[in-house]
């Protein structure tokens, strides 16, 4: 949005509000859904729609329409993105309405994921025949091999590795491999599978890939299969890629491009209806990404309008 006199008016004005601070407040740890921002700030969904028509017509914030849900985000940069941090920089050290605020995100956040692990749990078994419901007979992984090149990799770390596929598709061309997944059904699975593979030197081990238990630029590879749809912060999951990632190392990402299959919300516990470049690109570089490519799946035979598939690759920039 343009500087002007005018702008700073409109953004004072849309700002001034208590409730309207409130969103602001809490959009900075993320985007945050309709339903999401009207059970922490008490509000109906009316009422809520119209603090964020404000806040979106100064430029505050973004509205992103995704299916039968509508997202909000802070603009992520420009002169309006400058006037909000300002402003929050004149925010209270310690606020009693700011912090139960954040305690009512804390819980919102534990119950969606305790909602998904729930699930994840529950499918563990079926997890396989599941992902490759709209891709049937697509070989996946031997997509992101293409994607990523012939290596070989000293250390592949595998977010989200679930029952360790992608792990195995790389076993002849890694010298260690590490799995991270919060779910203990799937890390059993994983276990099992690398070991009838001969793969033991392939290790999964149960973390939280929002904050991996790994060393800074410890990575030659690192890949993320059909995860970040799941996430209520995948800027943070792309960000944490790209913090153990070598200078110079691949970062690979397979995903759902934007769609409309609502029932992957209702029936298996997506988060996000896919994504688009401008997202991962924008993830990527701010957290130190140098290159973004990406190709997308072809539909498998006889199975028209599935969502699309895309693995996006990400080089991470070399050290100045």
């Amino acid at each position: 949005m343009e500087r002007s006199f005018e702008t700073l008016i409109g953004v004072l004005k849309a700002a001034a509000e208590p409730t309207r601070l409130r969103a602001l407040a809490l959009l900075r740890g993320g985007e945050l859904s309709v339903g999401e921002l009207t059970q922490i700030l008490g509000l109906s969904q009316p009422r809520l729609s119209q603090h964020m028509k404000l806040l979106t017509l100064a430029g505050l914030v973004e509205r992103l329409p995704e299916g039968a849900w509508v997202f909000y985000r802070l603009a992520p940069d420009g002169s309006t993105r400058a006037m909000a941090e300002t402003i929050f920089s004149f925010f209270p050290e310690s606020d009693s309405i700011l912090a139960r605020d954040e305690e009512r995100l804390a819980e919102a956040r534990a119950q969606r994921r305790a909602a998904a692990q729930a699930y994840f749990e529950h499918a563990a078994g079926e997890w396989d025949r599941l992902r490759a419901e709209f891709y049937p007979g697509v070989d996946m992984e031997e997509a992101i091999r293409a994607a990523v090149g012939p290596g070989p990799f000293d250390f592949m770390v595998d977010l989200g590795t679930g029952t360790g596929r992608l792990l195995e598709a790389f076993g002849d061309r890694v010298k260690a491999a590490e799995g991270i997944d919060l779910s203990h059904p799937m890390l059993q699975i994983a276990r099992a599978n690398l070991e009838a593979a001969g793969l033991s030197r392939l290790r999964v081990r149960k973390g939280d890939i929002l904050d991996l238990p790994l060393a800074d630029e410890c990575a030659d590879l690192v890949t993320m299969q059909q995860v970040l749809h799941y996430l209520d912060q995948p800027q943070r999951a792309v960000a944490e890629a790209l913090r153990i990632a070598k200078p110079g190392a691949t970062i690979a990402i397979a995903d759902f491009g934007r769609h409309e299959f609502e029932a992957l919300r209702t029936e298996h516990a997506h988060r996000r209806l896919g994504f688009n470049d401008e997202e991962i690109d924008n993830w990527a570089r701010a957290a130190g990404g140098s290159k973004v490519t990406r190709c997308r799946l072809a539909e498998p035979a006889g199975q028209s309008g599935a969502p699309p598939v895309l693995i996006w690759t990400i080089v991470k920039a070399a050290r100045p």
